[in-house]
């Protein structure tokens, strides 16, 4: 499994914990493997300003196979940008395509979420909009719910921030299966927190 993770100006650093799943996993799947990609190559800055640095640009990158859309409060801006929404329909035919937190929005409003049930981030510091909210009424094609996790086949949508640990181990699991995600969330020292976040949320396949 390679995984394609987006960057654009404004991502939420929690989100990296994603690359974190499969730079951990690798210890007991070393086939596995990442890359980040950016319409240039020049740093990204995260919210809060950390910045990162492209492996690729959208124009070296042909086939996906596992496309990480992840979120932030750049997400707005970045559903709007006509080069990141031209990168992600240009992938998505081919490619599994997984969002966390608001990264849903993303593939919403690039009309990949369509007639699918799909989930997002749902917890806010008021007097934010909750991004399901948000959802369910710009996008009324998307059946939105609240779940750890959507498995809508070719795409899956992860819930809010910290849950993007959650997708990737379900992504493993779908994968090379049970075993090998429960092994990886053992040596995270996870096992616990994931047990906890499917007791809390619905896991929706």
């Amino acid at each position: 499994m390679h995984v394609t993770f987006l960057l654009y100006e404004g991502i939420e650093p929690v989100d990296l914990a994603a690359i974190g799943v499969i730079s951990m996993a690798r210890r007991i799947v070393p086939a596995l493997s990442y890359e980040t990609v950016a319409a240039t190559r020049d740093a990204v800055p995260f919210s809060n300003g950390l910045m990162v640095l492209p492996t690729r640009t959208f124009d070296e990158v042909q086939d996906v196979d596992v496309l990480l859309v992840p979120g932030g409060p750049g997400w707005r801006k970045a559903s709007q940008d006509p080069v990141i929404q031209a990168f992600v329909q240009r992938v998505a035919p081919a490619a599994t395509l997984c969002s966390v937190c608001t990264g849903a929005m993303i593939l919403a409003q690039a009309g990949l979420l369509d007639g699918k049930r799909a989930t997002t981030k749902v917890e806010v510091v008021p007097p934010e909009v909750s991004p399901l909210a948000e959802l369910r009424e710009r996008f009324p094609a998307v059946q939105a719910e609240r779940a750890l996790l959507v498995d809508a086949g070719q795409v899956v949508t992860g819930g809010g921030v910290t849950l993007c640990i959650d997708a990737m181990l379900y992504l493993l699991e779908k994968r090379f299966g049970e075993h090998v995600a429960d092994e990886v969330a053992r040596i995270m020292e996870y096992s616990a927190a994931r047990s906890a976040n499917r007791a809390r949320l619905a896991l929706q396949v």
